[in-house]
């Protein structure tokens, strides 16, 4: 599984951050994927899919879950 960000409509909470900062990152009020050990995505959007480790699937998804801004997307 993969995940990404649109920051067009983050909402720059954090809450992702909070729930798993080993995949997400926020910087200037937007947040970022990023797959552990490597750079955040600054890009954002799509194109930029990182791989879920299975062990940080279930925050992850969760940090999708709550965001209020909608805008996490887990896919295949």
């Amino acid at each position: 599984m993969k995940v990404w960000v649109d920051q067009d409509i983050c909402t720059g909470d954090g809450l992702c951050e909070e729930q798993c900062p080993s995949m997400f990152h926020l910087e200037d009020g937007l947040s970022f994927v990023h797959a552990p050990g490597l750079q955040p995505t600054y890009r954002g959007g799509a194109g930029d899919l990182a791989e879920i480790p299975d062990h940080l699937f279930d925050a992850v998804l969760e940090a999708a879950e709550d965001c209020p801004g909608e805008c996490i997307f887990i896919e295949n």
